[in-house]
């Protein structure tokens, strides 16, 4: 599940787990094959407990605090950025231009970061919002309720895309999206971050290729919603619904570097 070219760069940025030395108890159990249960569950959508003792990857109960564990120090964030610079060595990255959207998917638990959704009957749900390279590589994501405006996260997933190493501009040049983000006020907030905001209309039709950009990030999100548990959302809590998608990204950094 995890190769030995990803854990090297994974595990340097795992947090060490003190050593209780009163009660050590049983052995921890090792990180590589805990963090091994994670991914299959974020391949399959395998409810926890459900959780195959056979593979050795441990209790569903042990790879859930781990993850939750892991995203509070910043675990997830931090491969996520390093793999994001080595595509930009390899110059695997277009920083030319950056396309954004969002998907909404059910949230069958409720839960924070959910809301009545305004395409699917008003049942309870959240948002991926996504915002990826010219090639669709995942640069910055958010999590919001199924009810929150497209628009309102221009600026969280601009603010939010990470530096780069060797690269002093760490924001593209154009910003593509679709009506659902066609509001003047944030044009000119896109404009005074340097980013050229190219945003169609309400009520005209597309002109000169706006769709073709949008392929792009449609693409990105068909990707994230690959992994099965990000199709639907389970998790109560937001936290650990935000630790799979940057997992889940960090993942699809990882395939681009390595094809």
């Amino acid at each position: 599940m995890v190769s030995d070219e990803l854990w090297a760069r994974i595990e340097p940025l795992l947090p060490v787990a003190p050593r209780r030395t009163d009660h050590p108890g049983r052995r921890r159990l090792d990180d590589r094959r805990v963090l091994s249960g994670i991914l299959f569950v974020l391949y399959t959508g395998i409810a926890w407990e459900f959780l195959p003792q056979e593979l050795s990857f441990g209790s569903g109960m042990t790879c859930w605090r781990r993850l939750r564990d892991w995203h509070q120090a910043g675990a997830w964030q931090k491969p996520h950025e390093l793999l994001l610079a080595e595509l930009h060595a390899a110059g695997k990255l277009d920083w030319s231009k950056a396309v954004i959207d969002s998907s909404h998917i059910r949230a069958l638990k409720g839960g924070p970061q959910t809301g009545p959704s305004p395409v699917d009957r008003a049942k309870t749900g959240s948002k991926h919002h996504v915002i990826a390279d010219g090639n669709g590589i995942p640069l910055a994501l958010s999590l919001t309720g199924g009810n929150r405006n497209d628009v309102t996260q221009v600026m969280p997933l601009l603010r939010s895309i990470p530096p780069v190493r060797s690269r002093p501009r760490q924001r593209p040049k154009v910003l593509y999206a679709d009506r659902g983000y066609d509001h003047d006020k944030y044009r000119r907030t896109v404009w005074a971050t340097g980013v050229k905001p190219i945003i169609a209309r309400r009520g005209t039709p597309h002109g000169s290729g706006l769709g073709v950009h949008r392929r792009v990030i449609e693409q990105t999100i068909a990707l994230l919603h690959w992994f099965r548990r990000l199709r639907i959302r389970w998790e109560i809590r937001d936290d650990i619904h935000e630790a799979f998608m940057t997992l889940a990204a960090t993942i699809i950094c990882w395939r681009r570097l390595t094809r």
